[in-house]
């Protein structure tokens, strides 16, 4: 009867190690696919961020220099001739550029 109860024991003892190597290897297992899975995941969803986000910063520069080009375009009609000068800048000789320093030759 002790023989038995024993041989039992150690039946209970062998399962309780086998299951508990078992959930390692599962939970390494999950561990694996979670991690391959995030990765394929940002792989294919990385690029459509990145094209929404640059979306959104075009669109927010366009609403903050209200739509530039097309202000420009709309002004000149159809054949009409424009001419845009710059304005003259008068140079002013009377500025001065620097102090004059008067060099002599010493024998």
């Amino acid at each position: 009867m002790k023989l038995i109860k024993r041989i039992w024991d150690l039946q209970c003892n062998f399962e309780s190690i086998a299951n508990s190597k078992m959930v390692l290897l599962q939970t390494i297992l999950i561990l694996i696919f979670v991690y391959y899975g995030i990765k394929l995941l940002l792989k294919w969803l990385a690029p459509r961020l990145l094209h929404y986000a640059a979306k959104k910063t075009q669109e927010k520069f366009g609403q903050q220099f209200g739509n530039y080009e097309d202000f420009n375009q709309n002004t000149t009609k159809e054949g009409q001739t424009t001419v845009n000068k710059r304005p003259f800048r008068k140079s002013n000789p009377s500025k001065k550029v620097g102090e004059y320093i008067d060099f002599e030759e010493i024998d």
